[in-house]
């Protein structure tokens, strides 16, 4: 996960100025919670649903060795290899060793967000291949030079009048603001793509441990091309992307789909066992890339929960800081809630530190998760392992300083207190603070600030005590 050199700040200031973002956003995630709601209100014990789904998580992490150890097996005893990446860099050094032993030229992708974390593409395109995305979204962002920016929806920054002049600027088409209409000229320039290419690349949903299968959705069924048209099919997996047997998979596809995009079942579910044998169709090759890169370290951690995330996207469409900024505004691959904590957590070296900031922990993350991860409570022990390292910012730094200086005396916390009142009431109009002084003025250049209440809670309890008695 590169960082980008732009400050978080900056990136946020830039995507609150940004209109057409906040236009785009506001359609979305809307649309998305909305889908959502109605997705899950359609299957029967849904809570139970969702615990038992959060259950196998769990037990799969606990044991994820074993269950690592039984995956390999059966992939290998279906006909497939399995390859070990402990990090990014060795990740994409397999798939290049293997496009080059095999003379490929040209890659198709169905979308993968650990490719994304490796910066697979751009290793493959250095080298020389030709790489294209047949995920539409991915395939809109690949053509504007971008990365994704949602975890099921990577175009969801652009506004189809925005993808309309983009195909018109690369296709030469007219301009449209038709989904349909921008879909086949898509449709037209990929199916080639499919069938030109050496080496299709996806992602895996879910890999089963008991049979070695893996569990792909897609609404395009571009991941059904691309892994069955080319001769061989590489698919890149989080080590953590594991379900014991199949009936566990009937479990996490009931919340999977309804969670993203409130369908029952997402279109295109693909359960591939092994390379073909005998069949006329398929590739005759299947490699299996398990990426660590960091996942290991986690696992028994108090950050260890958020592995048993299944990349749905919900809590980026229930935030109400991924509404307002996006996710390019987080400079990461994973963005959202689950950004927050997974990517400071698999790259601690990075600068990320200020990610776990960008929550009001409103706990809308938790209540949406179809597993229930416990994000807040992530985001506080990150907020606190920040604070330790001496990392948190200078303003946190000393506020927190003052704050504790203050508190543990009790003459001085009151005094403070009527000092902020008598200068909010000096500065409010109509009970609301319209504009503070710096450092302050971040809050007030968005929103008004409360004026401090005219008695304490201290002194309120004490009035109901003395009256009580």
């Amino acid at each position: 996960m590169n960082p980008q050199p732009v400050s978080f700040h900056r990136r946020i200031s830039t995507a609150l100025a940004d209109d057409q973002l906040r236009l785009a956003l506001g359609r979305t995630t809307e649309r998305f919670a909305a889908k959502r709601a109605a997705g899950l209100a359609s299957l029967p014990d849904v809570d139970a649903v969702r615990d038992r789904a959060r259950a196998i998580r769990l037990h799969t992490l606990s044991r994820l060795d074993t269950y690592l150890e039984q995956f390999e097996a059966a992939v290998s005893a279906a006909g497939g290899q399995v390859h070990w990446a402990a990090d990014a860099k060795e990740a994409s050094a397999i798939v290049l060793d293997l496009a080059r032993a095999r003379s490929v030229e040209r890659v198709v992708k169905s979308k993968s967000m650990v490719s994304e974390e490796i910066a697979l593409n751009e290793t493959l395109i250095a080298a020389g291949l030709d790489v294209v995305e047949s995920d539409l979204g991915e395939y809109i962002i690949q053509l504007a030079g971008e990365t994704p920016s949602h975890i099921i929806a990577p175009a969801v920054h652009k506004t189809r009048e925005q993808v309309g002049q983009l195909f018109a600027d690369k296709f030469g088409v007219p301009v449209t603001d038709d989904v349909g209409e921008m879909t086949a000229t898509a449709r037209s320039v990929l199916r080639e793509v499919f069938l030109r290419a050496d080496m299709g690349v996806s992602g895996v949903n879910f890999g089963v441990a008991a049979t070695g299968s893996l569990a792909i959705v897609t609404n395009e069924g571009n991941a059904s091309l691309a892994v069955t048209a080319p001769r061989i099919h590489v698919a890149m997996m989080g080590i953590e992307r594991l379900v014991p047997n199949l009936d566990d998979l009937a479990v996490m596809l009931q919340i999977l789909a309804r969670s993203a995009t409130g369908q029952k079942l997402t279109v295109y579910t693909d359960l591939l066992t092994g390379p073909r044998r005998g069949d006329p169709d398929g590739p005759e090759e299947l490699h299996v890339v398990l990426v660590d890169n960091g996942r290991s370290r986690l696992v028994g951690t108090e950050v260890g929960e958020i592995l048993a995330c299944i990349r749905c996207g919900a809590c980026l469409n229930a935030c109400p800081v991924y509404q307002q900024i996006g996710g390019h505004a987080y400079g990461s691959v994973y963005s959202g809630p689950v950004g927050a904590v997974l990517t400071p957590s698999l790259d601690d070296v990075g600068p990320w530190n200020t990610l776990p900031d960008a929550s009001s922990l409103c706990g809308a993350c938790r209540e949406a998760c179809p597993v229930r991860i416990d994000i807040p409570r992530m985001l506080l022990a990150l907020r606190a392992r920040s604070v330790r390292a001496g990392t948190a910012g200078r303003a946190v730094r000393v506020g927190f300083r003052l704050y504790r200086w203050a508190a543990t005396r009790p003459w001085l916390f009151r005094r403070a207190v009527a000092a902020a009142r008598w200068l909010t009431e000096l500065l409010a109009a109509d009970g609301w603070v319209q504009r503070l002084p710096p450092p302050l003025s971040g809050w007030t250049r968005s929103r008004d600030f409360p004026v401090i209440a005219s008695r304490t809670f201290s002194e309120r309890m004490r009035d109901r005590a003395g009256g009580a008695g």
